[in-house]
């Protein structure tokens, strides 16, 4: 079982670049707009591919050149380490 974020801190830079907290849960949440649909639907393949490597994946929707993310894990009923290297990845592909 994957153990529930601690150093609440590694939140900071997210919360920076964009991230922010869903209310009512312990969870992130963070809007990602592209130029287009293509674009989009590139960027959520890579990030499902990583998702598979880390065993961590996200809430997410698309439309058109928006994709809304809201990271969390169940296993722990909140945030944990897999939430901050998901979205830390997902900035970096988007950027």
């Amino acid at each position: 079982m994957t153990k529930a974020l601690t150093d609440r801190s590694t939140l900071d830079p997210l919360f920076g670049s964009g991230w922010s907290m869903v209310e009512g849960r312990d969870a992130l949440t963070k809007d990602f707009k592209f130029k287009t649909f293509r674009q989009a639907w590139a960027w959520m393949t890579e990030m499902a591919l990583w998702a598979e490597k880390l065993d961590h994946h996200p809430e997410w929707s698309n439309t058109y050149n928006r994709v809304q993310v809201i990271l969390t894990t169940h296993d722990c009923n909140g945030l944990s380490d897999l939430d901050v290297k998901l979205a830390e990845r997902m900035d970096t592909a988007a950027s």
